[in-house]
């Protein structure tokens, strides 16, 4: 450590136990035995083949969680990682009342790692993938560091919530060379969020020493540059891990923000049940079991204190072999998940009945065929749609990049800030992956997270945090968890600001599952898809277009939503079906007015939400005009227009008379000259030539 540091070392623990009572040591002490044991049967069971799937364990870190997860209260939460096992346990345990409690809590552990549907995730989660929600353990993350953006997003929901309770997110120091990270500590200390960072600094990560990782000696050195307090202390030490988690608890509760605990500890296996190892010497190894133990450290203190006697120590180690026999019998005899699980628990299902759909086809007529319906702009109607859900649902929050007294890149916030004040209209630094991962603790913490990413393009920073948390979160967890969120961002092209601000990405995003992507082309749409996008249970992607902001179009003065998955045939027409959203609705109807005159008659459908997506509506076209164009700003390659072909192909090709059409944008960067975006992007003429294709007209 150098002079400058202010890394703070916590004291050995002394001989009191720092206030422990012998009751709740000796069940301390229970705890990393049981955490131990079923870590050697994994081992145990890998190598048997009887376990599939990856399985870090964590023997020999046992001192961390149960340490850690002792000095918090029932109603605080935690946020764990693939080698999460023992954070598991303790978790359960503590929250556990009965013996018997106690049991199932380990019988159903075991039955998730066995991929059992009486398994905590039904199966679906496995070993690097629990979570028990309901009792404040927000899940696993098999992918390192990710689970501190949502750390951090429930830490913020707790402060806007005003409750005491603090979120202990577990992660090793692997994880602080990644950006997420840095994002996510960088949030929380902004903000002074009540979370508790816990690096459990085994050394090596996968294989690569921290001292090939970092110039700093420790881990706690990093959190200098943001301003809050980073302590190390001795990992294999219970009672000190116990003191310093419950000393930064007390800080957070009182409201002075996160604090990162940097634990020094060891794993006795490797990486995995494959890795040989061959990054440290079995002399090392041999150190740290026979000197650094931290059960035979514990168990030792307790034997001078005259708490425990030898006896005692082997009926508690035996006790916890029978229960461990149990949770592995539980376990083999407990069923695989059925197949109607496959598909079960991806999406929180939301039916809209028939009379709320036709009451909204009949408010879209109306919308178009009255003249003196106010006329306001697509900025205009999503900046009403924000208002009013924040007026309707207090849990309703803006965060992102400069919407604040900015008001927004594009100005769909302004306003908003001086209205509903910093606490619910929040600027962020440039940290994508921080707020979208924050968006999404915080909406499994109840809340409505609106966030917004400036340009789709970017969304590509966040995508770890959205496609592998927010989007998996549900189906991973069993069902258990709901993830209500909305990320706002806009795309496409016609400003002339080049590769990287002008993309159209939807179509990277609607390939994974547990996320929808809504898509509006007029102000009437934009308005009521985002109200029934921040009401609706699922994680939203909601792009709009950069180009259709200011934009005029009539839109109802009333409260209206638009249920989501309900495609909009915006002009009816008899020769052939154009399906497109976004902007190239716009351009489509130009073009079906183009044809008009030349007397084809074209229908043109308005997808709105690519996900879900109404394919029964374009099904219905195609019968009715027997050819099929799709319209898309998106590159033309694996383009979504292309998924939406692929559909239509199996489901109505016996009403097609022609071969499909697609127009789409070129597959180059979009250029930066006006000239070449012009050609790059699908203009009302490109669309006009590709339905004279579909009709076998010369172009």
């Amino acid at each position: 450590m150098t002079e400058t540091s202010k890394t703070k070392r916590a004291e050995k623990s002394d001989e009191t136990l720092q206030g422990l009572g012998r009751e709740q040591a000796l069940d301390m002490l229970r705890q990393m035995i049981e955490i131990r044991l079923f870590e050697h049967k994994m081992f145990d069971l890998l190598s048997r083949d009887i376990i599939r799937g990856a399985s870090h364990l964590s023997a020999g870190q046992e001192a961390v969680p149960v340490g850690a997860i002792s000095a918090l209260r029932d109603d605080d939460y935690i946020t764990s990682t693939h080698r999460g096992h023992g954070h598991c346990h303790a978790h359960g345990d503590r929250h556990a009342k009965t013996p018997e409690e106690k049991q199932e809590h380990m019988n159903r552990m075991m039955a998730e790692i066995m991929g059992k549907v009486t398994g905590y995730c039904k199966g679906k989660g496995g070993s690097m993938h629990i979570a028990d929600a309901e009792h404040g353990n927000l899940g696993a993350t098999a992918i390192v560091g990710s689970n501190i953006p949502v750390a951090t997003g429930a830490a913020l929901a707790l402060k806007l919530q005003k409750k005491d309770s603090v979120v202990l997110c577990f992660f090793g120091e692997g994880a602080v060379n990644n950006g997420a990270f840095h994002e996510a500590v960088n949030m929380a200390a902004i903000w002074n969020l009540p979370v508790i960072y816990m690096c459990e600094n085994n050394m090596y990560a996968m294989s690569v020493p921290w001292k090939k990782a970092s110039k700093l000696p420790d881990v706690a050195d990093r959190v200098q540059a943001y301003g809050i307090p980073g302590v190390t202390v001795d990992g294999q030490d219970v009672v000190a891990v116990h003191k310093v988690v419950q000393e930064a608890a007390e800080r957070a509760r009182r409201g002075e923000g996160p604090t990162l605990i940097e634990a020094k500890t060891y794993r006795y296996y490797g990486h995995s049940r494959s890795d040989p190892r061959r990054y440290r010497t079995r002399e090392e190894e041999r150190e740290w079991r026979e000197k650094r133990d931290p059960i035979k450290l514990f168990k030792e203190r307790l034997l001078a204190l005259g708490w425990l006697t030898e006896e005692e120590y082997e009926e508690m180690e035996q006790a916890a072999e029978k229960k461990l026999e149990t949770a592995v019998e539980f376990g083999l005899q407990s069923p695989q998940p059925p197949p109607e699980e496959l598909y079960k628990d991806v999406y929180v299902e939301v039916v809209t009945p028939q009379e709320e759909i036709e009451r909204e086809r009949a408010l879209r007529e109306r919308v178009r065929t009255s003249p003196d319906m106010r006329q306001i702009t697509y900025r205009e109607a999503l900046n009403e749609a924000l208002r009013e859900e924040m007026e309707r649902d207090p849990r309703v929050f803006l965060i992102g990049e400069d919407i604040g007294l900015y008001g927004g890149a594009y100005g769909v916030t302004r306003g908003l800030f001086e209205k509903f004040g910093e606490e619910r209209v929040m600027d962020t630094p440039i940290s994508e992956a921080a707020i979208a991962g924050a968006c999404v603790g915080a909406a499994m913490m109840d809340m409505r997270p609106v966030g917004e990413i400036m340009y789709v393009d970017f969304t590509p920073l966040s995508m770890d945090q959205l496609a592998n948390q927010g989007a998996k979160n549900r189906y991973m967890f069993g069902g258990k968890t709901t993830v209500p969120l909305v990320m706002r961002t806009e795309g496409g092209a016609g400003r002339a600001i080049g590769a990287q601000h002008s993309q159209s990405l939807e179509a990277i995003w609607t390939h994974f599952p547990g996320i929808y992507i809504v898509m509006p082309a007029t102000p009437y749409d934009a308005k009521g898809l985002l109200k029934a996008a921040i009401r609706d249970p699922n994680p939203i992607l909601f792009i709009e277009h950069k180009m259709l902001y200011g934009t005029k179009g009539p839109v109802p003065e009333e409260e209206y939503t638009i249920p989501l998955g309900v495609a909009d045939v915006k002009r009816e027409g008899t020769d052939l079906t154009i399906v497109t959203y976004s902007r190239m609705v716009l351009r489509s109807l130009e073009a079906a007015e183009i044809l008009a005159e030349q007397g084809i008659s074209v229908e043109v459908v308005d997808l709105r939400t690519l996900k879900p997506l109404d394919l029964d509506t374009i099904v219905q076209s195609i019968k009715k005009t027997g050819r099929f164009v799709g319209v898309t700003e998106g590159y033309r390659t694996n383009s979504f227009i292309s998924e939406v072909m692929a559909l239509v192909n199996e489901a109505a090709f016996d009403w097609l008379d022609a071969p499909m059409v697609r127009v789409a944008a070129a597959d180059v960067p979009v250029p930066r000259a006006e000239s070449l975006e012009d050609l790059a992007i699908p203009n009302t003429q490109a669309i006009v030539r590709g339905c004279l294709e579909a009709l076998g007209k010369t172009v």
